[in-house]
């Protein structure tokens, strides 16, 4: 009853240690609420430092290749038009307004785009693999090692300032490896916040979490903004270090699953064998104790599983837009006059933040409205949809003034947002903990993994093709997002039937009792 009561020797040995010591301190158990507050405090820093390694590259591309208007996606290779040109061009001498070789040559966005797609590429297919381990390891020691070995990797990146490096190849294999690294962390967090708290306001309880990729994100460009007058280098070196020492937290805090630790829910907690299935005695997240392990589902087994190919299609679609904008965005605005006038790097960075702060506000809203209606599939397509006009209007009169820009940027963020940060939580952890699994948890890493990795795909792709087609006119670009969204709302179109006739049934059937109902139509699909 919110205690951790008889604890077996395997449980006292999976605490992590700062646990065990403030126990030791207290010398009383940590009650279950409490584990709950650690496991939502400690993943979202963990994941907000993920996001603010990987926001650095957005931010410093407009440094690295601070000429872009004129430039011409040329496919000669970037080594010709470097090491033809004269030596003392490659001398380390630099200012924000000189550029980095090899980005700063007449094939700089090309390169830039090339260096977003192959961290986007390892990082979706890592995923997969990752989401797969998840589920089979120890997660505190699996996501520890994944921000560590992001830090390092994004520090090293930084180091090309001090050490003088102009080789592209160095800077594409760093990237790939912290793409690696990188994708631990979703896969992870996801499945231990799924762990900890069961369907009962899990869309509004994961909307207000999913803010850490916001956060993330806003402090990862105002770190790199503010450094960038320094040396390029530092933007990649601090948020490198933030996220090694998260990543000790990580390792010294992260109570992984009530199982794990000994930790008992209260008997009112939303997982209680009843709205469970009728065959369990126990919550399914604590199957274990009984002797009876769950094995871990398979890759093509998760698949089958109702509504995550849907889910995953759409998210496809919804992060090629959301991607675009985590890598373009400040390289958009500084490139784009605003009533008039272009900002600086630092101020753009800075004003990117907007979209990031307005998706905030679209993840909680549509967590919440989702779990208002019941009604996940409903809530991410309407998002989706009305992605359309608020692009098209940021497009649009976007750079009539400031004022108008950053309230379009806002609602793009909101609507842009939302549907992705609802589709990596709380769908992703309801897909997980399906009906169909018959109360096997272990499947929650690899559904979070299969659906938010073919989301990278479509991660990768946006920043790349923008890459390619800004060049020609950014209305194209828009126009290609546009479409993006329109197709993800359209992957949804059977789940939104069912869950509007799962509606229509419930209110004809008006006399019955309400409280029989506490699944949702994805669980029925």
């Amino acid at each position: 009853m919110g205690s951790l009561g008889e604890i077996a020797p395997e449980e006292t040995s999976n605490k992590p240690p700062g646990i065990k010591f403030v126990e030791h301190i207290k010398k009383s158990p940590i009650s279950f609420k409490t584990h709950q507050v650690i496991v939502l405090i400690v993943t979202f820093l963990a994941y907000a430092s993920y996001h603010a390694a990987r926001k650095t590259t957005s931010v410093v591309k407009s440094s690295l290749d601070p000429q872009s208007q004129d430039l011409g996606l040329k496919f000669a290779p970037w080594r010709i038009t470097y090491l033809q040109s004269p030596p003392e061009t490659r001398k380390l001498s630099w200012a924000p307004e000189d550029g980095w070789a090899p980005f700063s040559g007449s094939d700089g966005t090309a390169l830039l785009g090339e260096l977003d797609v192959a961290f986007l590429a390892v990082y979706a297919m890592g995923m997969y693999f990752s989401g797969h381990l998840g589920d089979r390891l120890d997660l505190r020691i699996f996501l520890t090692v994944g921000m560590v070995g992001t830090g390092v990797f994004t520090s090293l990146f930084g180091l090309g300032y001090w050490g003088n490096i102009h080789s592209f190849y160095y800077f594409l294999i760093i990237q790939m490896a912290a793409g690696l690294f990188q994708s631990t962390g979703w896969p992870s967090v996801v499945a231990v916040v799924g762990k900890w708290f069961g369907k009962k306001k899990r869309g509004l309880i994961m909307g207000i979490w999913n803010a850490h990729t916001s956060i993330g994100n806003i402090t990862g460009s105002l770190l790199a903004s503010a450094l960038l007058s320094y040396g390029w280098g530092w933007s990649f070196l601090v948020p490198g270090v933030l996220i090694t020492f998260f990543g000790l937290v990580v390792f010294f805090f992260l109570p992984v699953s009530p199982e794990a630790v000994g930790a008992e829910e209260d008997e009112d907690e939303p997982q209680s064998p009843k709205k469970i299935g009728e065959a369990l005695e126990v919550p399914f997240l604590r199957s274990e104790k009984m002797g009876n392990k769950d094995k871990a589902v398979g890759f093509i087994e998760a698949w089958k599983i109702p509504g995550v190919a849907p889910f995953a299609l759409c998210l496809f679609f919804a992060k090629l837009v959301a991607y675009t904008f985590l890598y373009w965005l400040p390289f958009y605005i500084s490139h784009t006059a605003i009533d008039g006038k272009y900002l600086s790097n630092e101020t753009a960075g800075n004003l990117s933040t907007l979209f990031d702060v307005g998706g905030v506000v679209g993840g909680i809203l549509a967590g919440h409205i989702s779990d208002r209606l019941n009604a996940r599939a409903i809530t991410a397509a309407s998002f989706m949809y009305c992605a359309i006009p608020a692009l098209f209007f940021y497009r649009s009169y976007g750079h009539v003034s400031l004022p108008l820009n950053i309230f379009f940027m806002f609602i793009t963020g909101m609507f842009v947002n939302g549907p992705y940060a609802l589709i990596t939580t709380a769908v992703s952890a309801d897909l997980g903990t399906h009906s169909s699994l018959k109360g096997n948890s272990r499947a929650l890493a690899t559904v979070t993994a299969i659906i938010d990795g073919t989301g990278s795909v479509g991660a990768a792709i946006g920043p790349l093709l923008t890459g390619y087609i800004s060049t020609k006119s950014w209305s194209l670009v828009f126009t290609m997002l546009m479409g993006a969204a329109l197709i993800a709302g359209l992957f949804l179109t059977r789940l939104v039937v069912c869950e509007v006739t799962e509606k229509i049934e419930e209110s004809r059937s008006q006399g019955g009792s309400p409280a029989t109902r506490s699944s949702s139509p994805i669980d029925e699909v």
